[in-house]
């Protein structure tokens, strides 16, 4: 592991070595790659939306028993058994509360009360301002070069506009994968950065190899931002799935998520009410229709077919624009130990364009 340092807010705030963070995606983010990214200095996110309760509490063991060093539980603040998973991440010991929608207020004073930095994900300057008076310890900002769920204002423009309307630490996410994003993000005034798919593109990913050469075959052209996988702006790969989706009739799409509603109440026991219940809560959340709430059952299906299952041809690879530039699977130590060494190497390497002045 390098000796080189990068002293941040987030690393102050949550106890880690570098300003780093893998985030939770679904499918993705499980014990294995979290606490590779713990021993090596980052911020590991767990993905609960697709675990069960019980599973949730299987990986945050398993995670614990594979690092002793500070990582996070990303869950959705509109699920009927949110309380519940706070009330464990709490009992576990789990050192950062990572939220996909905005958790309520009360949830966040309980989590700050108990030594558990929170830290929502936001898209728009107006929702870390809101978050920031409820008491979140800091932002996760994703300007829409990001993948999966995503918004349409670039990073580039996003994040300042965060930084000037906070002053919590703010992390900035879409489009980094290398040590000149990290500097870039930090000469911006963010505390570090945020990374799904280059973390996803790695060794200690368990994405299967086939999957993962597909990622590394395309260009900075090859994803596309989607509304027909769940009903909101979702980018992913350009598959032939993908291509059908974008051209299918809504009643198609609607067909097919009813459908995927059946595969997830299977596979992860819910009840009928639960369900039901918990599209109540994403539609107040998020505004949807019912149609879009209705559609988001395709979201986990899809991305386990892809993600898990290695069928390009039945499911969808949420990625973001960064995979157009990655070119290999390097282990998740090398790949933080070269980001910060390259970040560092950048940051010195801008005293060259220091003019000094005499009178």
């Amino acid at each position: 592991m390098t000796a080189q340092r990068l002293k941040t807010p987030l690393t102050e705030l949550v106890g880690i070595e570098h300003p780093i963070v893998q985030t939770g995606m679904g499918w993705v983010a499980g014990p294995g790659l979290v606490a590779a990214t713990a021993n090596a200095g980052g911020l590991g996110i767990l993905a609960s939306a697709t675990m069960t309760l019980d599973e949730l509490e299987v990986a945050i063991a398993k995670t614990k028993a594979k690092t002793d060093k500070p990582f996070g539980v990303n869950i959705r603040a509109d699920l009927s058994d949110a309380p519940d998973r706070i009330d464990m991440m709490i009992r576990d010991g789990v050192k950062v509360a990572s939220f996909a929608l905005a958790p309520k207020k009360e949830l966040i004073a309980k989590l700050k009360d108990n030594g558990v930095v929170v830290m929502p994900s936001i898209g728009a300057a107006r929702h870390a301002v809101k978050v920031a008076s409820w008491g979140a310890d800091a932002v996760i900002v994703q300007g829409g070069e990001g993948g999966g769920h995503t918004g349409s204002v670039a990073t580039t423009l996003l994040l300042p506009s965060v930084l000037d309307a906070v002053d919590i630490p703010v992390v900035a996410g879409g489009g980094f994968f290398d040590g000149r994003g990290l500097a870039a993000a930090l000469s911006y005034g963010a505390a570090g950065v945020a990374m799904g798919t280059r973390f996803l593109l790695t060794q200690d990913s368990s994405v299967p190899d086939s999957v993962k050469q597909e990622y590394l075959k395309r260009g900075l052209q090859d994803t596309v931002v989607s509304k027909k996988v769940d009903g909101m702006p979702h980018r992913v790969l350009n598959t032939e799935l993908v291509d059908k989706l974008e051209h299918s009739s809504g009643v198609r799409g609607l067909t097919a998520a009813v459908a995927n509603a059946f595969k997830f109440k299977s596979m992860t026991g819910m009840k009928w009410s639960t369900m039901i219940k918990d599209g109540i809560g994403m539609r107040k959340q998020k505004d949807l229709t019912w149609s879009q709430v209705i559609m988001a059952a395709n979201t986990p299906m899809l991305l386990k077919a892809g993600l898990v299952e290695g069928n390009t041809h039945a499911g969808v690879l949420a990625s973001g624009q960064a995979a157009g530039i990655i070119e290999d699977l390097p282990t998740v130590a090398d790949l933080i130990d070269r980001i910060i060494a390259g970040a560092i190497e950048r940051i010195d390497s801008l005293n060259q364009y220091r003019v000094t002045t005499t009178a």
